[in-house]
């Protein structure tokens, strides 16, 4: 009887269990099985059935997902250039490029040429007449006569001689530096000028030279002269020059000489062909000033003079940087010490003569190009 009574309470006791682990959970979830044979910690939990707001939840998750992912690629790709761009910026802190500084070093020749034009027209009505005070005597013009075309020869050397230094300019890779001191040379050698014609009001030197009527006291019309020469260029060659009392000193010298001395300090020592055929360009140019009776013997000896030491100065202190701060150094006394400072602080080393092929500078605009698109995209 104990026998029977136990199988009968196991075959009622199991129907039971059953029961009541279908009637608690409708759908039974087997455990998960990990790789250590063990139940995973979250395998018994029951998910319940999704309505539709948790489904626009999880699409909204999805999405932000992946704008979060899109987002940051592009911080990783632009992470990347800007560390391109900065192991660049290292390999060249030496020389930077500091364009604001030859943007102030130009609109400093740029004053200095206009405020050249105004000193012009100011000398121009102070000029003694030929009949009164003739030409003083020179003595080169006492042994050369006169050659009426000699001095366009000159204006189409100076012309060809800017040309080529502008497209030299243009080349260079550290085009900034060189350009704000060829901006400063400019701007410093139109100002002594000024200085050298104000004070000093020579006669012309020929009786050939035909010079525009005094204005006197009508000062619209020197504004219209001001501005006729300053779309001219101050040349001859265009109709703008009909002034006088520019003599001292020789702005076409100036100009010639500054020429060639840019010109032959930042081309490579194998182009010396080059290099003579602008000295030649340069030292014709001048001459043909005096077989043209345009300017004085003394006019050109001082522009000479001036560009070349000015040049010269200039580089000397910027090629060698131990004259920079040294207080034994004369060089330093000069009055432009300070803006020369200011230009050059930041160049710690002497500017190498390196040429940018057109392939660089393709690869350069690409390069712009692409940080551009970064830009937008982001």
């Amino acid at each position: 009887m104990a026998a029977s009574e136990l199988i009968e309470e196991e075959e009622v006791r199991i129907p039971v269990e059953v029961n009541v682990t279908s009637s608690n959970s409708p759908t039974q979830i087997h455990p998960q099985r990990v790789a250590n044979g063990n139940p995973s910690r979250h395998a018994s939990t029951l998910s319940p059935p999704l309505d539709d707001h948790d489904g626009n939840d999880r699409r909204g998750g999805l999405c932000s997902l992946m704008l979060i992912e899109s987002l940051n690629n592009k911080l990783k790709r632009r992470c990347d250039y800007e560390k391109i761009c900065g192991a660049k910026a290292e390999s060249g802190d030496s020389l930077p490029s500091e364009w604001w500084k030859t943007g102030v070093a130009f609109l400093y020749a740029f004053f200095n040429l206009v405020f050249t034009t105004v000193v012009i027209t100011i000398v121009h009505e102070r000029v003694p007449d030929k009949s009164v005070s003739p030409p003083l005597p020179d003595k080169f013009f006492d042994y050369v006569d006169r050659v009426p075309w000699a001095f366009t020869i000159t204006e189409t050397n100076g012309l060809i001689l800017v040309g080529l230094w502008l497209v030299q300019w243009l080349l260079l890779k550290h085009k900034s530096i060189v350009g704000r001191r060829c901006f400063f040379l400019i701007g410093t050698l139109y100002m002594y000028r000024c200085v050298t014609m104000y004070i000093t009001t020579l006669p012309v030197p020929g009786k050939h030279m035909v010079c525009a009527p005094k204005l006197y006291n009508d000062s619209t019309g020197k504004i219209w002269r001001i501005l006729r020469l300053i779309s001219g260029g101050g040349l001859s060659l265009t109709g703008s020059h009909l002034m006088c009392g520019d003599f001292l000193y020789s702005g076409h010298t100036v100009m010639l000489t500054l020429s060639y001395l840019f010109i032959q300090e930042y081309s490579p020592r194998w182009m010396w062909w080059y290099r003579w055929a602008c000295w030649i360009l340069s030292a014709s140019g001048v001459v043909c000033i005096l077989i043209g009776h345009e300017h004085y013997s003394i006019d050109v000896v001082i522009a000479y003079y001036v560009t070349t030491r000015v040049f010269w100065w200039y580089h000397t202190m910027a090629n060698n940087h131990d004259l920079r701060g040294a207080s034994t150094s004369c060089l330093t006394r000069v009055w432009w010490n300070p803006v020369f400072n200011f230009l050059e602080r930041n160049v710690q080393t002497t500017v190498p003569v390196v040429f940018l092929s057109p392939r660089a500078l393709l690869s350069s605009c690409k390069e712009r190009y692409h940080t551009m698109g970064i830009e937008r995209d982001e």
